[in-house]
């Protein structure tokens, strides 16, 4: 397939050797360093597996060659065996082989990480953390988070349990009737720098005998990583009481803490220590050593391997993170692994329409279908850009011989979340995550419908909008001033007017969409169902507002009374002539039909007077609810919600008020229904997978989707290095 597009080459090309080639000298990101107790070896943690290397420096050697993840060596005692811990079994669990290499011994096996610490003083016990069972007073606290202290046989057998109290990073003392090791009062990611708070770490020591435990770091930032003095006296450890972490030393009944290091702007490390006092850290991904009162001095290390998986792959493409249907319902357009492809809805038939290391989202089509909108954030900065088919002939992107990509809008500003107005005259995004604007697509202007204090974002994707049919108004979220309450508004496109309130809630509403072609605004809110004052969640209804009071009396009559208003309307049309069953006429009908298509959408009614009495709640009772659809005629309405057993997808029919499950589909996630423009098909994503739902044969159907792409995951992982570090520094 030939296609014409604008790629990032230098960008992506010069960031692939910095991710895939293999130094043979200076390699960086050596983690867990661990100094053998006669001070004569390192071994260390690189690309996933456990190496070793002399004191001096030179070549490394690789200990373990699994593809799992292998981690946090730790020396017996006599330096002939090594622990560490490795995820081959799927979770971490403790291994133990000889420290020159060869078979490991499988130690723990439970479902949980666990992680070795340190050896007992007579080598024939591994410590290790882990969280298996604590003690039952602790229930209050969040259990899965906080471990507790456990030994296994280096030979194999039962786990015993040392404490319960969370004690990482632990270490025996030298005689062996102590631990030292840092506490745990919190949730906090533990390579985060510059932390303050009240679950700040400290060093304590347990005395094995009395089970006393004694706090010896006052400080009130992070104290890290205890190790013991050779006589037991004195407790070396990692703290950012100097600014950096540096290496500290402390009396092990506490006392005054005298830094041994001095280094700044990047933290130290994987702190150890040998017999004769040689310590060893690693400081900016390389491995240093140091005497007490010396100079560290770093360790030149040689790794020679040409990587352990090829620059690139191919992966099977069969799910989607999210989606959108073509205007004539026959493909679909969808993001995975943070490219844009198109697949037939009838036959699965994939094609990858974006081929860059950066990320693609928010894809659309135009309204002729011949256009896929989407943002991507190249060059620092997320764009929105277009894919369109460059021949008129050719209708169908998933066979599409020549594509064309263009960027649309670029400017330092963070544009995403964009969409096509229904007239395909202008395009909707967000700007830096808050503001509602919209470009023309003639002029090229752009305009602020919605200022950015009317929201605030959490997360990418939390905002909402949604064009209005005839593409002069945006159903919104947004926050009144001085609240935090979501509410459901109006707003016109021109962005002339102030924003009007729909919901005025105090519970608030969420994900607004047009319904019955503009006749009402459907939207989810937690208002009526259970809640959870403390915290989050909740059980949540779909509840739709009546943007006219002929449309809400229609809503209102029983299933009899709507019977007789339909008869009433056939008997209207056939003696005006528009109903006959001679065929001819039905031809005109159908020619009628589709000229209609072609026609103006007429502007929207809106009558505001009255509209908050014409809000309804549609689900006959609350649930777990993720997403909501309103059939064309008002009539039905389809929800997902999870009840007892996973999340099955409901139909109530409003005039019967009859609920059913159309698919049951089990754990996992669901949502983002669409319906088509005929409403005959509603389609909807579970669990990554595409479906749709036939309302008129009642049954669903998958939508195949069934592709590959080559994957060059050396320059996904540089352009992931760049993403989130500027994840962070917008959102902080």
């Amino acid at each position: 397939m030939q296609i014409q597009r604008i790629l990032p080459l230098v960008a992506a090309l010069g960031a692939t050797p910095m991710a895939d080639a293999q130094p043979s000298t200076n390699p960086l990101w050596l983690r867990g360093s661990a100094i053998s107790p006669d001070g004569g070896t390192i071994a260390f943690c690189y690309h996933g597996d456990i190496w070793r290397v002399p004191v001096t420096g030179g070549e490394a050697v690789a200990l373990t060659t699994n593809d799992a993840y292998d981690h946090a060596p730790v020396w017996s005692p006599d330096g002939r065996s090594i622990a560490f811990a490795s995820t081959r079994y799927g979770g971490s669990d403790v291994f133990v082989m000889s420290s020159m290499g060869g078979a490991p011994t499988r130690l723990t096996f439970h479902s949980n990480a666990e992680v070795p610490t340190d050896f007992s003083r007579d080598g024939q016990q591994v410590l290790f953390y882990g969280t298996r069972q604590d003690d039952p007073r602790n229930q209050q606290f969040p259990v899965g988070g906080f471990g507790e202290l456990y030994t296994v046989p280096v030979q194999g057998g039962r786990p015993m349990q040392v404490s319960t109290v969370a004690m990482q990073t632990a270490r025996y003392s030298p005689d062996g009737k102590r631990i030292a090791y840092q506490d745990r009062k919190g949730y906090e990611d533990p390579l985060r720098k510059h932390h303050t708070s009240s679950v700040t770490r400290d060093i304590w020591v347990y005395d094995i005998g009395t089970k006393a435990h004694q706090q010896i770091t006052p400080f009130a930032g992070e104290d890290r990583g205890p190790l013991w003095s050779k006589d037991g006296n004195s407790i070396y450890y990692l703290s950012e009481e100097s600014g950096s972490f540096n290496v500290h030393r402390m009396p092990a009944t506490g006392g005054t803490s005298t830094p041994l290091t001095r280094l700044v702007d990047h933290p130290v490390r994987y702190l150890s220590m040998s017999d004769n006092g040689l310590l060893c850290f690693s400081f900016r991904g390389e491995l240093w050593t140091m005497t007490e009162g010396g100079e560290p001095r770093k360790v030149d290390i040689r790794i020679n391997t040409d990587g352990r998986y090829n620059p690139e792959r191919t992966i099977s493409v069969n799910s989607a993170n999210e989606y959108e249907v073509s205007p004539n319902g026959k493909e679909i357009v969808f993001v995975q692994r943070g490219e844009v492809f198109v697949s037939s809805v009838a036959e699965g038939t994939t094609r990858r329409i974006t081929n860059t290391p950066e990320q693609e989202r928010n894809v659309s089509f135009s309204p002729d279908g011949r256009s896929i909108l989407y943002a991507t954030e190249r060059n620092g900065s997320w764009d929105l850009y277009t894919t369109s088919l460059a021949r008129k002939e050719e209708k169908y992107f998933f066979n599409a011989t020549v594509l064309k990509e263009e960027p649309l809008l670029t400017t330092p500003a963070e544009e995403f979340q964009c969409a096509y107005s229904p007239d395909g005259k202008e395009v909707a995004y967000l700007e830096e995550r808050t503001a509602l604007k919209v470009l023309n697509l003639a002029t090229k202007q752009t305009r602020i419908v919605m200022p950015a204090n009317k929201n605030y974002s959490y997360s990418d994707g939390d905002q909402s909008y949604e064009w209005s049919p005839d593409s002069k108004w945006f159903a919104v979220n947004f926050l009144n001033d001085d609240q935090w309450i979501q509410q459901v508004g109006l707003v016109k496109a021109t962005g002339a007017e102030p924003i009007i309130n729909l919901t005025r809630s105090g519970y608030g509403g969420y994900g607004p969409r047009w319904a019955m072609d503009g006749k009402a605004i459907l939207y989810v809110s937690d208002r009526d169902g259970m809640k959870n004052h403390a915290s989050w969640g909740g059980q949540g209804d779909a509840y739709a507002i009546f943007l006219t009071q002929e449309a809400f009396d229609q809503y209102k009559l029983t299933k009899e009374e709507a019977a007789l208003a339909k008869e009433d309307s056939e008997k209207k049309d056939e003696g005006e002539g528009k109903k006959d069953d001679d065929k001819k006429d039905k031809k005109k009908d159908d020619k009628k039909k589709e000229e209609e298509k072609d026609k103006k959408v007429e502007p929207l009614q809106i009558d505001l007077e009255g509209i908050t009495e014409r809000r309804v709640r549609l689900t006959p009772n609350s649930s777990d609810l993720s997403s909501a659809m309103l059939s064309k005629d008002g009539e039905k309405v389809w929800y997902f919600a999870a009840f007892e057993k996973g999340t099955d997808l409901w139909q109530y029919e409003i005039r019967t008020r009859e609920a059913k499950i159309l698919n049951k589909m089990g754990d996992g996630w669901a949502g983002g229904m669409i319906l088509d423009k005929e409403g005959k098909k509603l389609f909807y994503i579970s669990n990554g997978r595409v479906s749709y739902y036939d309302t008129e044969k009642s049954e669903n159907k998958g939508v195949g989707m069934n592709g590959d792409m080559v994957l060059n995951e050396g320059a996904e992982r540089a352009y992931l290095f760049e993403h989130i570090w500027r994840q962070v520094k917008k959102k902080f």
